[in-house]
């Protein structure tokens, strides 16, 4: 049996009296696209969070690639590069060009020299479809190609999984569906995602597997066919036949 690339178990978070993740219990195989769904406020984005410890998690474990994430051992800034993360806000240096935001961490933290860098900048712009726009500022671009900038930067890495948190939500409707078009390319290559978002469309055909959180806890989860062929008054079902209508 092919291990999970990323093991959660029991994860825990407060914030103040309020608890938002309460004994999370979820693993991702390599190769998956897991969409994760459910009301504002069931903690989809403070799980994607912790799992790359932008949120420090309250008890639990996260492991990534058999790594422990919240081992005191483990060197952080070395496993993040392994988790690509996809925002709503695109998060990028006006004042550089798109080609120097994508290859920044990797001469930065990677250490490679400019050359090299470059070299793997403008494969992964490639992959999203803008290598065109490499000397372009981000002002230069629309929303979508901003995003699909920001998809190229963490891919840059070659992280092990892609955390994508509603990545969309930012952008008007007819950019939505170039940045989807680049997801589906990524599944196809065979990229770990794991995708909080309201895209319910793109949930029900791309996704491997659908999670549904309510209250800080996973409800249900399955493949989307299953999900929506559940009995009416399944919460997972009911939420996702009304977003699609």
């Amino acid at each position: 049996m092919i291990a999970p690339i990323l093991q959660i178990q029991g994860l825990r978070k407060h914030f103040g009296g309020n608890e938002v993740l309460k004994s999370i219990d979820l693993s991702i195989a390599p190769g998956e696209l897991v969409f994760i769904i459910g009301p504002s406020g069931s903690g989809k984005s403070t799980l994607l969070r912790c799992c790359n410890r932008l949120e420090e998690p309250d008890g639990g474990s996260i492991t990534i690639d058999g790594e422990d994430l919240l081992s005191p051992r483990t060197n952080l800034n070395l496993l993040r590069q392994r988790v690509g993360m996809v925002f709503q806000q695109f998060n990028l240096y006006p004042h550089m060009r798109v080609l120097t935001n994508v290859t920044l961490a990797l001469r930065k933290v990677r250490r490679m020299s400019a050359d090299e860098a470059d070299r793997a900048g403008l494969a992964a712009l490639e992959r999203v479809g803008l290598a065109h726009k490499a000397r372009s500022y981000p002002g230069e671009l629309s929303g979508g190609q901003q995003q699909r900038a920001a998809i190229a930067r963490a891919l840059a890495l070659e992280p092990k999984i892609m955390l994508f948190d509603e990545p969309t939500s930012a952008l008007d409707p007819e950019l939505v569906s170039e940045v989807l078009l680049v997801m589906q390319e990524l599944k196809k290559t065979g990229v770990t995602m794991v995708v909080v978002s309201h895209e319910m469309r793109f949930a029900r055909d791309a996704a491997d597997r659908i999670v549904f959180m309510e209250h800080g806890v996973v409800v249900e989860q399955g493949p989307p066919a299953q999900i929506l062929a559940a009995l009416p008054g399944s919460r997972a079902r009911d939420f996702m036949t009304d977003a699609l209508h």
